[in-house]
């Protein structure tokens, strides 16, 4: 089994590939569920990685309830936009505060 190391990225062809083989696994028993650790091991990945695959892919597919990867990666996308926002109020909010009081101070003279 492999360690806990730093993720490994594959190509969607190879997780679609071993995806693919899930289910092919799958139908040859007559089984709605399995397969994921015997084609794991067949392909030398975890069978978590493979299981979080088989999923995403059933979300994607709307087999399964839950968000899609495009989804989650607009949801991602929005929450940074969001941050990024949030960050350029807080300086626009000091830089009114400074300016203001700056303003207030010219008058008073």
């Amino acid at each position: 089994m492999e360690s806990m190391g730093r993720p490994r990225s594959y190509p969607d062809e190879f997780r679609e590939r071993a995806v693919r083989l899930v289910h092919e696994w799958q139908r040859e028993r007559g089984l709605i569920d399995g397969g994921v650790t015997a084609v794991a091991r067949q392909l030398g990945i975890h069978r978590e990685t493979l299981r979080r695959w088989v999923i995403e892919q059933e979300v994607d597919a709307g087999e399964r309830p839950g968000f899609s990867r495009a989804e989650r990666s607009r949801v991602a996308e929005l929450e940074r936009e969001n941050r990024e926002l949030r960050r350029a109020n807080e300086i626009l909010k000091t830089a009114a505060a400074f300016f203001g009081a700056e303003l207030d101070r010219l008058h008073k003279k």
